[in-house]
């Protein structure tokens, strides 16, 4: 399960992975980001606020999140990664590598630094 938010007013996407990712979480998430897309040239930046990564429920959504950052990494400005989890801690440095926006980790008490450093970038 993939609880997302999106603060259109500050082009921001918040996710929330709790459970095992489905395709259909994803499908949401395109399903809202969309019609922001279609007025803005950009996020401003996308949040994962995560414990841990909680994995997929089977091929098809593992496909559809990588179609997901293959078909949106370059209309992001920032990625924050916010968690203590060691991998999702390490996330940052491979990603920086692959996609388009600035990546960076915060821990979990630097939600508000996060969020803060997302908002530095809205144009």
């Amino acid at each position: 399960m993939l609880k997302h938010t999106l603060l259109s007013g500050e082009g921001i996407l918040i996710l929330e992975p709790s459970d095992a990712l489905e395709a259909a979480d994803f499908e949401a998430v395109i399903h809202d980001i969309d019609p922001y897309l279609a007025d803005h040239e950009s996020l401003a930046g996308v949040m994962i606020f995560a414990k841990a990564f909680p994995g997929w429920l089977n091929l098809e959504a593992a496909i559809s999140h990588l179609q997901l950052i293959e078909n949106y990494h370059q209309k992001i400005k920032r990625l924050a990664i916010v968690s203590d989890n060691g991998l999702l801690t390490a996330l940052p440095k491979f990603a920086a590598h692959l996609v388009h926006p600035d990546v960076k980790h915060f821990s979990e008490s630097e939600y508000e630094d996060a969020l803060s450093w997302l908002r530095s970038s809205h144009s």
